[in-house]
């Protein structure tokens, strides 16, 4: 009995450790899974921020990483980024998707109460789905809903709201084209790439912003300078009024990004062309050789019938506008006429053309409108 008793205390000794032994290598083994994932999804963190600063001011190639990264490690059969504009959502990245699916997504979507876009819109922080084929959504026939399931093949699903100051930007949303919910993790994954994602936009605005302001002084000054030395011509030429015109003439196209430019003045009760700047020579001669009346058939015409600026974006789409030649010898389309007014009487116009239709800035009118006047204050001393 003694040494009965003795063999079966080894053997349940020697089972429990084996146990334990195994019990901690199958933790290790998970610890190490663990680690092994997070390592990874830090990699990918960190190569998306990597994108983020090495891509200033351009989201495409932010929102590209962010779902090549978010549905490869979270096993996603594809994935969407929707921007919203305050009225539409627009896929402005997609990775994977079913080109039926790919192409209907394309198309400005607008929110729908019911489906996850218009929940997320309404305020909702996550929506996680198992099978989006299962909701009533998709029984009630919303049509992006159907066009997701029924083109896209999606079940399971995860949409992630990108929101700044209670604004929403736009949503990160993944699938899978089978009943397998997606984990905690894999949802704080995607989470976390919609907090750089918010990141990332706000970097594009401020910095589009920055650009914006840069644009606006950088033309400021040279709109200044120009001003300035067309100034110093005019000074210059107290007995030269050809001088004076010219000057004027193509230093406005200039600025303005005209193709051509002319000026005429008043003529007893007619207008005629005094300086022009690379109008085609045929049309030119054709301009000097005609007397313009107050009318609305042409620029100068129209100019001074209204005595105020004539902007046309299209002059092959305007119907009351007769001078043919314009188009076919001077290639015109977009036309600004302003007027030359000298105690209360239009005295000239200042024109600037473009050979495409290309409407003129709030910003170039104002300094046509400023040369104008310089131009009909120097007529005045003449």
């Amino acid at each position: 009995m003694r040494s009965a008793q003795m063999s079966a205390t080894p053997d349940s000794t020697l089972a429990n450790p084996e146990q334990l032994i195994a019990e901690l290598q199958h933790q290790l083994a998970e610890r190490e899974a663990e680690l092994a994932e997070a390592r990874e999804q830090q990699t990918a963190t960190a190569e998306v921020l990597q994108v983020i600063n090495s891509s200033p001011g351009q989201l495409a190639p932010v929102f590209d990483a962010m779902l090549e990264q978010a549905t490869r490690l979270c096993a996603a059969d594809f994935g969407i980024f929707w921007k919203y504009d305050g009225e539409c959502f627009h896929a402005a990245g997609l990775r994977g998707v079913p080109r039926a699916f790919a192409e209907y997504a394309r198309a400005p979507q607008r929110p729908h109460p019911e489906n996850a876009l218009g929940r997320l819109l309404r305020g909702e922080r996550l929506i996680v789905s198992t099978d989006v084929a299962a909701e009533e959504v998709y029984r009630a026939g919303e049509p992006l809903r159907r066009a997701l399931v029924d083109l896209g093949g999606a079940r399971s699903a995860v949409r992630v709201p990108l929101f700044k100051d209670d604004i929403l930007l736009g949503v990160f949303t993944i699938y899978r084209q089978e009943v397998r919910p997606f984990s905690e993790r894999e949802v704080a994954l995607l989470q976390n790439f919609a907090a750089q994602a918010v990141i990332g936009m706000e970097n594009a605005r401020l910095l589009g912003e920055l650009r914006e302001r840069t644009h606006q002084l950088e033309q400021s000054l040279e709109y200044q300078t120009a001003t300035s030395n067309a100034l110093q011509v005019i000074s210059r030429s107290t007995f030269d009024l050809q001088a004076v015109l010219d000057t004027l003439v193509e230093t406005a196209a200039h600025l303005c990004g005209a193709d051509d430019a002319g000026m005429s003045l008043r003529e007893g009760e007619g207008f005629r062309y005094r300086a022009s700047y690379a109008f085609e020579s045929e049309f030119y001669a054709f301009l000097q050789q005609h007397t313009f009346v107050p009318g609305r058939d042409s620029m100068v015409g129209r100019v001074a019938l209204e005595g105020k600026v004539v902007h046309i974006p299209d002059i092959a789409a305007d119907p009351d506008y007769k001078l043919t030649e314009s188009i076919t010898l001077g290639k015109l389309r977009t036309i600004l006429g302003v007027p030359l007014v000298r105690d209360g009487t239009v005295v000239g116009t200042f024109n600037l053309c473009r050979h495409r239709v290309a409407p003129f800035t709030e910003r170039q009118i104002a300094l046509v409108q400023t040369f104008a006047d310089q131009a009909s204050r120097w007529k005045t001393r003449d």
